[in-house]
């Protein structure tokens, strides 16, 4: 009973703001308020409020809501289970010598090698270059596009 009280209340007051609105010529807003201030009177005819009053002072209903966390729950762990399993055999090596999978990033010269092989293409610059000579390279191409 205290519960359609309020909702009576909360609903009479969004109406007296919607009355208010609609003086000051916001009509669209006006109906937007008045649309939100019937929401809780429509509950309350529903019997909507009624059964959640129900719902919330009843411990099998709390206990009901225990049993959907639990399954929840277990749904999340099968899943990141399910997809750790997945990026682990994503990065196991295939026994019969193909190709062995790359990462997106992966650069391009890294496409074509297969796994075990050691060393990087001779096109491939040394680690140790500095940055001054990627600067020459640059400066080079500009340089042959008459930039």
């Amino acid at each position: 009973m205290l519960a359609e009280t309020v909702c009576s209340a909360v609903s009479a007051a969004g109406l007296g703001i919607a009355a208010v609105t609609a003086y000051r010529k916001r009509f669209l807003t006006a109906l937007r308020i008045t649309a939100y201030s019937l929401i809780p009177v429509g509950l309350v005819m529903t019997g909507a409020v009624g059964w959640l009053a129900r719902t919330a002072f009843s411990p099998l209903a709390w206990a009901g809501f225990g049993v959907l966390g639990a399954s929840w729950a277990l749904f999340a762990l099968v899943r990141a289970v399910e997809h750790r399993r997945g990026a682990r055999a994503a990065r196991a090596t295939p026994a019969d010598g193909s190709v062995a999978p790359v990462s997106p990033s992966a650069s391009a010269p890294a496409l074509g090698r297969k796994a075990g092989q050691g060393s990087p293409p001779a096109s491939a610059p040394p680690a140790s270059q500095s940055s001054s000579d990627d600067f020459r390279d640059i400066e080079a191409i500009l340089k042959k596009h008459g930039i």
